[in-house]
């Protein structure tokens, strides 16, 4: 009895001993896996900082940015028409007429002044001040001079100016005008005479109003907003307070300005935090401030709140450790190597799902950049596009755009080497370059070196792309093109173009790429691709081929309709094989539009600005038959002497006499004006702004008045055309 009595007591403990390693396995483990799932949460913390503080210095580099090239702007207004002040300086009663086109020309410009030294003009008196400004949809124009109520040689502005001879931007004030309270800083700039004796002191008062809806257009975060102060801590715009209340707003002016709270440093320096506590959304907030490196050094502040940055992160951990929990027990039983299996497994799948996660956004992200809006014009009738991209993995490395200017369709189609998510990302930076670079100009040949030499820089993968760049003018058909290794276009019915193919793009810099040209019928249909569809394969490795594609080709109703029958060929011949590659393709129809004019007049001048008074008169004429009010009519004019008067000085060489013809015509919904002359070729469209510190025979056409043109017309197109300069500009009334 008793050695049973012992054995029991054997099993017993044995089975407590059992009982208490697994409990004490099961422990281990889940400790080990908190441990695991804390570290994650540091590190995922940490990385989401990181993010957190290189998005907030992109946004206040792109706010900074966007302020600046605004102030730029109105610099550049005030430099421009500089010659136009030194040229009018002779006749006092002028500067009304320059300060009035000033305002025309730059929107954001709501006065303009001229402020002269006492008695430069001993006609006017002591004091002459003449001012225009904005009033409703007027420019008024007023001498504001007064010796009892304005003498501005007591202002501190005209006193600072007369001091440092420097030019400078004014910190905000408040405006109280006929349409509203108004926001403006003035820009004050010393005008000098030819021996650098002060003349004026020459101003412009700019809107500040547009610029807290500008900042928090594109938020950061939901709750997120943006801030600009002067250096001394005074708003410059904020959001609006339907959107954040004008207390909350106050408070974080009030943190920014108080030199005793603590600030942290990050990015070298370049920008300074602020935690606080916000007891209006009852959650932690961070202010994260930047100081613009150049004149007129403000500040632009982004506000964003804990929660909206980290609380997802918080949520998946605690979500992590509720699944953790249940499943402790419900596999309290399984041995501690079951348990280290499963914990494996789940990692892995939790990798691979994040994985998957980040391409399908990585992938919407990329086939959002693509223009996704068919048609995209619909408003015209001359053209018809439609283009696809199929990516062979989540995302890809082939692209293609397009967009209108001055009449003219760029357009560009391109493959980057490799595949995956590095060509994704050069193909992005390749996209958005292509856009900016062609902005400001329409030779596609240089469009393709500028892209090739940026696309070198920094290449440590050494990828390069193929590309192809057209540049059609619609009114005339003429294709202008580039071609960087890719493979060349084809014409529908007629076979590819002849297309040479220099070195793709991100290869070598400095690369010298030629021009090529072709006009296009009415009707012709042009058909771009990348190698994903010639080198397609089906299941026995056999490729698609150019035979097939130019067989494939064949005229059809709609650009949608010949892709849809090309998709369609190719899935055919694959089958059920891989996609080995991307698969992209463009087409492009051009319908030349014939004007119908219910109106058409022209008039013949001389190359002589004297003749500029019938011009005017022409014009005025012709625009009375038309369905415009006095402003669209006073613009129009206005852009129709800049251009004519352009051309009257600058077409021929000096003593050269020569015809400048101007046609005016109207179908009724919108004019078109062209000008004609035969002079020597210029593109005034691809010229940069005028440089105003050089004489007046010195400086390039179509520079000063280019701007004001484009402001004041819809569009504006030159085409070289049998040795004669053609300048088109159009109006929709």
């Amino acid at each position: 009895m008793k050695e049973k009595q012992e054995k029991g007591w054997l099993r017993h403990l044995t089975g407590l001993q059992g009982g208490w390693r697994s409990l004490v396995v099961i422990v281990l483990a889940a400790l080990l896996l908190e441990l695991v799932s804390a570290v994650q949460y540091y590190y995922a913390r940490e990385l989401l900082e990181e993010e957190l503080e290189y998005r907030v210095l992109t946004e206040l580099n792109v706010e900074s940015y966007v302020l600046k090239q605004t102030l730029n702007s109105t610099e550049q207004t005030l430099q421009e028409h500089l010659w136009d002040v030194e040229r009018n300086l002779h006749e006092p009663d002028s500067m009304f007429s320059v300060l009035h086109r000033m305002v025309i020309v730059d929107s954001k410009v709501k006065g303009g002044f001229l402020a002269f030294i006492p008695n430069y003009y001993p006609q006017k008196g002591r004091l002459f001040e003449p001012y225009a400004y904005e009033e409703g949809n007027e420019i008024r124009m007023e001498q504001i001079a007064d010796e009892d109520t304005h003498d501005y040689t007591q202002n501190a502005i005209f006193k600072k100016i007369m001091t440092e001879r420097k030019p400078f931007w004014s910190d905000p004030y408040q405006y109280n005008s006929s349409t509203g309270v108004q926001s403006l800083t003035t820009y004050s700039y010393p005008l000098l005479d030819h021996h650098g004796n002060m003349i004026a002191v020459y101003g412009l008062d700019v809107s500040l109003n547009w610029l807290g809806d500008t900042l928090n257009t594109h938020r950061y975060r939901p709750s997120s907003f943006n801030l600009f102060l002067t250096r001394s801590g005074q708003l410059v715009g904020g959001p609006s307070e339907h959107f954040v209340s004008k207390s909350r707003t106050e408070r974080v002016i009030a943190l920014i300005n108080d030199s005793t709270v603590e600030r942290e440093s990050i990015k070298d320096g370049q920008v300074n935090v602020i935690t606080f506590h916000d007891k209006e959304k009852k959650d932690d907030g961070y202010i994260y401030t930047l100081s613009m490196s150049e004149a007129p050094y403000w500040q632009v502040a982004l506000v964003c709140y804990d929660r909206e940055v980290y609380g997802n992160l918080d949520s998946m951990r605690l979500y992590i450790a509720l699944l953790m929990l249940i499943g402790f027990m419900l596999i309290g039983f399984i041995t501690q190597r079951t348990i280290h299996n499963l914990l494996r497994l789940q990692r892995a799948d939790m990798e691979k799902e994040r994985i998957g996660s980040e391409l399908l956004v990585a992938q919407r992200i990329q086939q959002s950049m693509l223009p996704k809006q068919f048609p995209p014009f619909p408003e015209r009738n001359d053209i018809d596009i439609y283009g696809s991209l199929v990516p062979a993995r989540e995302v890809g490395g082939d692209l293609f755009d397009f967009f209108l200017r001055d009449e003219k369709l760029f357009f560009c189609i391109g493959d980057v080497s490799g595949k995956g998510v590095p060509s994704a990302i050069i193909m992005a930076r390749a996209q958005s370059l292509f856009r900016s670079i062609a902005m400001k100009g329409s030779n596609p040949s240089h469009i393709m070196r500028i892209l090739n030499n940026l696309l070198c820089q920094n290449n440590e993968s050494n990828m390069f792309i193929t590309f192809f760049i057209g540049v059609l003018d619609l009114p005339t058909g003429r294709l202008r093109y580039c071609n960087a290794g890719h493979d060349c276009p084809v014409l529908v019915g007629q076979g590819s173009i002849d297309a040479k193919p220099h070195l793709p793009l991100g290869v070598f810099d400095n690369v010298r790429y030629d021009m090529q040209e072709l006009q296009l019928k009415s009707g012709t249909m042009l058909f771009l691709y990348t190698d994903g569809l010639t080198e397609a394969q089906n299941a026995a490795h056999k490729q698609f081929g150019l035979q097939r594609v130019l067989e494939s080709l064949k005229e059809t109703d709609s650009c949608e309709a010949l892709i849809t029958y090309m998709t369609n060929n190719v899935h055919r011949f694959v089958e059920n094989a891989v996609q080995s590659d991307d698969l992209t393709m463009l087409a492009i129809r051009y319908q030349r539009q014939e004007d119908h004019d219910e109106l058409c007049e022209e008039i013949v001048l001389k190359n002589d600005v004297r003749q500029s008074r019938q011009l005017n008169d022409f014009v005025r004429q012709v625009l009375a038959r038309m369905p415009l009010d006095d402003k669209q009519a006073r613009n129009i004019r206005l852009a129709v002497e800049e251009a004519v008067v352009n051309v009257m000085e600058y077409a021929y060489p000096e003593g050269q006499e020569g015809d400048v013809k101007v046609t005016l015509q109207s179908d009724g919904i919108r004019l078109k004006v062209t000008i004609t002359d035969a002079g020597m070729p210029f593109d005034p469209t691809e010229r940069e702004l005028a440089d105003t510190t050089l004489s007046a025979e010195e400086r390039p056409i179509g520079g000063l008045g280019l701007l004001m043109i484009r402001e004041l017309m819809d569009s504006i197109n030159y085409e070289r055309d049998n040795g004669y300069n053609v300048l088109t500009l159009r109006k929709k009334f």
